[in-house]
C-alpha cells in the first residue's frame, strides 16, 4: 500500500517519535525540542509524498491539520504553560481533519455514529470540569469539535467502506484517545507512563490519518 518513499519516511518517523518518546520521560529535554515538530513534520511530508488516490482537496485539508499540529506540538513543548495556544492550534487541526472527511460525503456523513462520541465528550467534560477553571469555554468547544471530527471520520467509514477512509477513521478515533489521556493526565490525575501513552497514540493517529491520503478508494 505505500511506496517506497512512503516506508522510508514511516521508518524515520517510527525512529523519530521513539526518540521523542524516551526523552519525554527520561530526558535530555534538547532532544525533546527536536524529535517532537521532527516527527509531525515527517508525519506532513508521509501526507505529500505520494499523489492522493482521492480528492485533492482532502490531501490539502490533511497536510493544513498536519502542519497545524505541529505547531501545536512547538507550543505543548515549550518551556511555560503555553497550553491555550497549543489547544487553540489543535482545534484548528481539528477542523480542517472534518473539513477533510467532509470533501466526498455530507456533514453529518451518518448521524447515529456520532452519538458514541457526543456521549463520551460529555463524559470527559464532566470528569475534568473542576479542574479546568478559565479554560472550561474553550475546552468545552475543543470537545465538540474534536468528537465531531472523530465522528464524520467514523460515519464516513461506514458509508464508504474502503481501506482509505478505515484508516482515516481508525486515527481520528486514536486522537480522541490520546487528547482524553493528556486532559485526564493535566486536569484530573497525572498517570505512570503518561507521556509514553499519549506520544504514542498521538504519533499513530497522525501516521494513520497521512497515510490515508494515498491508500486505496
Amino acid at each position: 500500500m505505500l511506496s517506497t518513499t512512503q516506508e522510508v519516511v514511516t521508518l524515520l518517523v517510527v525512529v523519530s517519535a521513539a526518540v521523542d518518546v524516551r526523552a519525554a520521560r527520561r530526558g535530555p529535554r534538547w532532544e525533546v525540542y527536536v524529535f517532537k515538530p521532527l516527527t509531525t513534520a515527517l508525519l506532513l511530508a508521509l501526507a505529500l509524498a505520494a499523489p492522493p488516490h482521492g480528492a485533492a482537496r482532502y490531501q490539502l485539508a490533511v497536510a493544513v491539520g498536519l502542519a497545524l499540529s505541529l505547531v501545536g506540538d512547538v507550543f505543548l513543548m515549550l518551556p511555560g504553560d503555553r497550553f491555550a495556544p497549543g489547544l487553540c492550534s489543535f482545534l484548528l487541526a481539528d477542523l480542517a481533519y472534518l473539513v477533510a472527511f467532509a470533501a466526498d460525503v455530507p456533514l453529518p456523513a451518518a448521524p447515529v455514529l456520532f452519538a458514541p462520541f457526543a456521549l463520551f465528550g460529555l463524559a470527559i467534560l464532566a470528569l475534568l470540569w473542576r479542574g479546568l477553571g478559565r479554560l472550561r469555554v474553550p475546552v468545552a468547544l475543543y470537545v465538540l469539535v474534536i468528537v465531531s471530527m472523530a465522528g464524520q471520520a467514523v460515519g464516513r467509514a461506514w458509508l464508504l467502506r474502503n481501506p482509505a477512509a478505515t484508516l482515516a477513521a481508525s486515527g481520528a478515533a486514536l486522537f480522541v484517545v490520546s487528547d482524553t489521556l493528556l486532559s485526564v493526565n493535566r486536569f484530573r490525575q497525572p498517570f505512570p507512563s503518561a507521556q509514553t501513552l499519549i506520544l504514542g497514540s498521538y504519533f499513530l493517529a497522525q501516521w494513520l490519518i497521512a497515510v490515508s491520503v494515498s491508500a486505496p478508494v
